[in-house]
């Protein structure tokens, strides 16, 4: 079987149709030009050339390789550039997981800027809950997480990239919209929605505890896996929710937003969750650029 490397003294010979203008052009002396288009010809069990000692063309055949051997050259140039951008990230691609909370706000501006800071990166988005998300980790259906909750494991690399307070979601004709200022014991005995423990561990877990540390207890009347949907029974009227501020970027005409007063501590977050051993440069520098983009997208409160 012929080598590249005899490809190119042929694609060069067929040129120049010179062996010497050829020879000069590969840094090389005739002979061991002659030699490898030899050997070519010997593997294919054709002649290329039509040699004389005034000058040298190319067989039937010869035309035939000389397109087909051009195309050969090409391919494994471009095969040898994509490899080695993707071993740099420049090319590849990255798989993450959301909750889809974060698409209020957060994700739609990071992946603008992520895409164009690394336009080889083919990035494939996938929306699911947190708990859904460190189990796609687990058996590498996703690269990144961006998730409600750290990842406190041996193997995984957690790093929070916003937080954000809550604010209280509540029917435009609710009487705590009049008042100037809301703490929590304002929700005692008020219908509340909540996130839902199966579907927002985090979310349900953090509030649930905060209720239960200040002696308040709401009434609640829902348990719901998703913001969106929470916030459709606030605007029928169903009860009170608290939401991730940039959850407020959602309008609903029977939907009002008012800051709360909550105890320290109290706020919502993303985190970037992924494998230690995910050793794909993409994602790499594609984590870079994620925490580049979320450094101007929102800073932490």
């Amino acid at each position: 079987m012929f080598e590249l490397s005899q490809l190119r003294c042929f694609t060069t010979v067929a040129t120049e149709l010179n062996f010497r203008r050829a020879a000069e052009r590969l840094n090389m002396t005739q002979p061991p030009l002659s030699r490898q288009i030899q050997l070519l010809e010997h593997s294919l069990g054709v002649s290329l050339f039509n040699r004389s000692t005034r000058s040298v063309t190319l067989t039937a055949a010869g035309r035939a390789f000389f397109i087909e051997a051009q195309a050969v050259l090409e391919h494994a140039q471009n095969a040898a550039s994509a490899a080695l951008r993707i071993a740099q990230g420049d090319l590849g691609s990255v798989t993450i997981g959301f909750v889809a909370s974060a698409v209020y706000d957060f994700l739609p501006h990071v992946v603008a800027q992520a895409r164009s800071e690394r336009p080889g990166i083919n990035i494939a988005l996938h929306e699911m809950n947190t708990v859904d998300q460190l189990e796609a980790l687990r058996a590498r259906r996703i690269d990144v997480g961006i998730v409600r909750a750290p990842m406190h494991q041996h193997g995984f690399n957690s790093e929070c990239l916003v937080r954000e307070p809550f604010v209280l979601a509540l029917p435009s004709h609710h009487m705590l919209g009049q008042q100037t200022t809301l703490d929590i014991s304002a929700l005692d005995g008020q219908p509340f929605i909540m996130y839902a423990h199966a579907a927002w561990q985090p979310f349900n877990e953090l509030l649930t505890g905060m209720f239960r540390s200040a002696r308040v207890t709401p009434d609640y009347v829902q348990f719901l896996g998703s913001t969106l949907t929470i916030l459709a029974l606030v605007n029928a009227g169903m009860g009170l929710a608290l939401v991730p501020r940039s959850a407020s970027m959602v309008q609903f005409e029977g939907v009002r937003y008012r800051p709360i007063g909550l105890p320290s501590g109290i706020q919502s977050e993303l985190h970037l969750v992924c494998r230690d051993d995910n050793d794909n440069p993409a994602v790499l520098l594609l984590r870079d650029a994620i925490r580049h983009a979320a450094g101007n997208a929102q800073p932490m409160d």
